[in-house]
């Protein structure tokens, strides 16, 4: 009983940490600083925030439906997409070419140290979190087809 009540503590204290959006300094393709929270924090603002990385096909796959439905999207609710790779010196220099293939039309930043990645306690790729008025109000963990649909829904309740 004792390590349950320990466990539930956990997950809560857990849970209480990534209510807010933390500060943490990114960059963009142009080698320009950004700030995670300061850049991002238009009041009543929607945020999706797709971590993602190139040698991710879900992460890709994922952002490809967004980038073909956004036009649609864009119609009945208001949001800014931004991409948040988290390739590191290795693949990182994947990324640009990559985004000029693919034509994506939303923000990309850079978390080359992955320390948006851990502040947020992220494990696995794609992860996606809405963010509104710095607080995240919805995470989807995982990419399958049909995924963008839940997305949608979720940020039309939001508005």
């Amino acid at each position: 009983m004792k390590n349950f009540i320990f466990c539930l503590l956990f997950i809560g204290i857990n849970l209480n940490a990534q209510s807010n959006l933390p500060n943490v300094p990114l960059t963009n393709l142009e080698g320009k600083k950004v700030s995670s929270t300061a850049d991002f924090s238009e009041k009543d603002q929607l945020y999706v925030f797709s971590f993602w990385a190139t040698w991710c096909t879900p992460c890709i796959s994922e952002l490809d439906e967004i980038n073909d439905l956004m036009p649609q999207w864009k119609k009945e609710v208001d949001f800014k997409m931004v991409a948040v790779s988290i390739d590191d010196s290795r693949t990182q220099k994947r990324v640009k070419p990559l985004i000029n293939g693919k034509g994506w039309e939303f923000d990309i930043l850079l978390d080359s140290n992955q320390d948006f990645k851990r502040a947020l306690s992220i494990v696995n790729v794609p992860y996606t979190i809405v963010v509104k008025n710095n607080k995240i109000v919805h995470v989807q963990n995982g990419y399958v087809p049909g995924n963008e649909v839940e997305l949608l829904e979720k940020l039309k309740s939001l508005k």
